[in-house]
């Protein structure tokens, strides 16, 4: 993300928060890693509120990785909390920080900046912590769409959520008009999911 502008990203519907995003590659993966179990606005919001009670302006993986895991739960659960599960989410957001550390040097653009294919940065993406292979497909199709980082076969990669117009997840959102759009398209699938699982198990009835 520094060898072009910043982009203008608007997951958290809160300007400080996606500025943040739009400059900083760790605070991406940091919202990308919360995003499960809670509105989309809230985990991309999570990398700016943990930033500030840091003190910093930025997520920095050194720091965070060696921050004593007790403390660093505490400071996710102040009010408002940065998750529904603050206490596990710190702890997923230390070990995505160490691995970078481990792994990266702690910087967090090294992931994407230099892979060659689409499937290459997937396996980058699965290989992080707290990663299935459907937030990974979700993050590189952000990548893609938002951040100009395009590996040859990056759509493929990314699966249904490379798609142009999906609509499907945080990659597609780009105002409050496409958040309402993605917000619809999980209702559906919800509802779709509930739906076969109900034909498939039907509740047995009471006369045995």
């Amino acid at each position: 993300m520094s060898s072009q502008a910043s982009p203008e990203i608007h997951l958290a519907q809160q300007p400080e928060a996606d500025a943040l995003l739009g400059r900083s590659p760790l605070a991406a993966l940091v919202g990308m890693l919360l995003d499960q179990q809670v509105p989309m606005e809230w985990a991309f919001s999570g990398p700016y509120t943990i930033a500030s009670r840091l003190g910093a302006d930025d997520l920095d993986a050194h720091e965070i990785a060696a921050r004593d895991p007790e403390q660093f739960a505490a400071l996710l659960s102040e009010k408002p909390a940065v998750h529904r599960f603050p206490g596990s989410m710190a702890q997923r957001v230390q070990q995505l920080c160490r691995f970078l550390v481990e792994e990266y040097g702690g910087d967090a653009e090294a992931v994407w900046a230099d892979a060659a294919t689409g499937k290459e940065l997937l396996a980058r993406l699965e290989a992080l912590p707290g990663f299935g292979k459907q937030k990974a497909q979700i993050f590189l199709a952000l990548l893609g769409k938002q951040y100009g980082v395009r590996p040859a076969g990056w759509r493929e990669a990314a699966g249904p959520y490379g798609e142009r117009d999906a609509y499907r997840s945080a990659a597609d959102i780009t105002g409050p008009e496409s958040l309402a759009k993605v917000r619809a398209h999980k209702q559906e699938m919800k509802a779709a999911a509930k739906a076969a699982k109900a034909a498939k198990d039907p509740k047995p009835s009471g006369n045995r």
